[in-house]
C-alpha cells in the first residue's frame, strides 16, 4: 500500500542547512535501497503558494497558504510499504521528524474501488 508522509516544520526552527541536507541524502539512499521510495521532494516556502477555489464557476485565487499556522508543509514522500507500521518506521527516518512533524496517511486507490 502507498502512504504519503507530509513534512511540517516551523521555518525558524530549521537546523543548519548542510548537515540537514546530508541527513536527507542518507535517508533518501536508505529509502531507495529498501525499495519503498515512490517519490519525494521539498516544497518552496509557503509564501510562494497560491490557494485555488472555484465558486459559481469562477476560479478564485489567494496568495499564500489558506490556513495560518506556525508549522508549514515543507515537503513530502510517497512510500510503498506493507502496512502503516512500516510506513511510520520510514517516516521516523525523515530528518525533519526530529524538530518538526511528519503526518502519515494512506493513499486511497480509487482504481481498486471501481
Amino acid at each position: 500500500m502507498k502512504y504519503m508522509a507530509l513534512i511540517y516544520f516551523a521555518p525558524d526552527a530549521s537546523p543548519e542547512f548542510g548537515p540537514l541536507m546530508a541527513a536527507y541524502q542518507a535517508a533518501n539512499e536508505r529509502f531507495a535501497k529498501d525499495g519503498v521510495l515512490v517519490a519525494g521532494d521539498a516544497l518552496e516556502a509557503a509564501s510562494t503558494a497560491t490557494t485555488v477555489s472555484v465558486r459559481d464557476g469562477r476560479i478564485e485565487t489567494l496568495d499564500g497558504p489558506f490556513a495560518e499556522s506556525k508549522e508549514q508543509l515543507g515537503g513530502f514522500y510517497i512510500f510503498d510499504c506493507a502496512n502503516l507500521d512500516e510506513a511510520i518506521r520510514y517516516a521516523a527516518m525523515i530528518p525533519t521528524a526530529t524538530y518538526g512533524r511528519v503526518e502519515v496517511r494512506p493513499i486511497r486507490n480509487y482504481a481498486n474501488k471501481l
